[in-house]
């Protein structure tokens, strides 16, 4: 099996800190939607829940196309990141913000379904004992919240090592900038004799993936051991 070249080790750290970054600002507004899903009863609950989980029915294309309309350089909030000196499109910030908007109905959706699994009782007690929402939020809710939030955080963090259609149309595939484990096998597999380097860094991902996955599992097994203390 050949072995990696520098710019293949550049895609492979740089697929790291866009799925990190990614992973981490996502973090508290994907919290504060759960939470607002989980506990709201206000009307039109349902569409809101829609529109965060349209990225996952739709094509990473049509959204990194939308993405493109929207932070591009006549997008609508072009005028914005203009006044602020900020630059989206074909950099890491966008090859991050693809990431966030494909990955983030997966961080809300875990963190919501854990949330609603929370045994009402306990957040009655509380609220009982003359506790305020936020006292109840940081003594009740979060301390449960912690495995449901780091499989959430897993399954974002996963996906955007394998983001490939909203990076590739949003930040573009230029090597050492935004190309990332994805966009790098795509180049191979467009290459005579470049199979060989596509299958190492296929490799590459799953060990990667695999990792993840177990290091999650070893964080969620003490989470979940602190809190039955």
């Amino acid at each position: 099996m050949p072995n990696l070249n520098p710019q293949d080790y550049q895609a492979i750290w740089l697929s790291f800190q866009v799925a990190t970054c990614a992973t981490l600002l996502s973090v508290p507004l994907g919290f504060a939607m759960a939470y607002f899903l989980a506990f709201s009863r206000i009307p039109g609950k349902s569409l809101i829940d829609g529109l965060i989980n349209l990225p996952l029915v739709l094509p990473p294309v049509v959204v990194g196309y939308l993405l493109l309309l929207g932070f591009g350089d006549r997008g609508f909030f072009a005028p914005l990141l203009r006044a602020l000196d900020l630059r989206i499109i074909f950099t890491m910030k966008g090859a991050v913000l693809a990431s966030m908007v494909v990955g983030f109905p997966l961080l809300v959706r875990a963190l919501r379904i854990g949330m609603e699994e929370i045994d009402p009782r306990l957040i009655l007690a509380s609220r009982s004992l003359g506790a305020r929402w936020w006292d109840c939020l940081l003594s009740v809710i979060v301390p449960l919240s912690l495995r449901p939030l780091l499989a959430g955080m897993t399954l974002m963090f996963a996906r955007s090592l394998g983001e490939f259609g909203a990076t590739i149309i949003l930040a573009g595939n230029i090597p050492g900038l935004t190309q990332t484990i994805p966009l790098a096998i795509y180049d191979y597999t467009n290459t005579p004799g470049g199979d060989s380097m596509a299958l190492t860094l296929c490799l590459v991902s799953i060990v990667l993936s695999l990792l993840v996955l177990l290091v999650s599992d070893r964080l969620a097994l003490r989470v979940r051991k602190g809190v039955t203390r």
